[in-house]
């Protein structure tokens, strides 16, 4: 991308550089000599990164949890506990039971209703769908906790040809 003076110059607008010339929006058409001549620079874009892992293209987030510290190592407090920096393994595991909780609930009523009316019996396929969603949350937390690697966590999101991610791999609904 080109610069001037440090901020990008974006193709198809205007520019003035340090003494006020207004540059046209034509400026992209200019040769590289030209561009230069002008006081544009070139810097490459920045790599691409999916943030979900990394912090930039080349720095990962921590798949562990970390204690907090301070610039010069000190502990950071709150309320007289250390705190901690999740990892993206607590992250997810959160996540993935937040997703279970939102998978059990339009049948939870069901099983209150089993419990206050003594008549009442939850149907054997919704009985069976709550306990696939638990061994599901069970197996995809199981997962993010033997991810040995970056890698290796970041393979829990690949889906495989005609399936799902193991991530995402929730059963059917009823």
């Amino acid at each position: 991308m080109w610069t001037y003076q440090g901020k990008r110059i974006r193709e198809g607008r205007a520019w003035k550089n340090a003494d006020g010339i207004q540059h046209p929006t034509s400026w992209g058409r200019w040769s590289d000599a030209e561009k230069v001549a002008a006081g544009l620079v070139w810097v490459d874009p920045p790599a691409s990164f999916d943030n979900r892992f990394y912090w930039d293209a080349n720095t990962p987030k921590a798949l562990d949890d970390v204690n907090a510290v301070d610039e010069d190592g000190n502990p950071v407090m709150e309320d007289g506990e250390q705190m901690v920096i999740l990892g993206l393994k607590s992250q997810w595991k959160a996540i993935i039971k937040q997703q279970a909780g939102g998978l059990l609930a339009p049948t939870d009523w069901m099983v209150i209703k089993a419990q206050e009316v003594s008549e009442y019996l939850v149907p054997a396929a919704t009985l069976t769908y709550r306990a696939d969603v638990r061994a599901a949350s069970n197996t995809i937390e199981a997962a993010i906790d033997g991810a040995a690697d970056h890698a290796a966590f970041i393979a829990l999101f690949t889906a495989p040809e005609n399936g799902k991610a193991p991530i995402s791999n929730w059963p059917d609904e009823i």
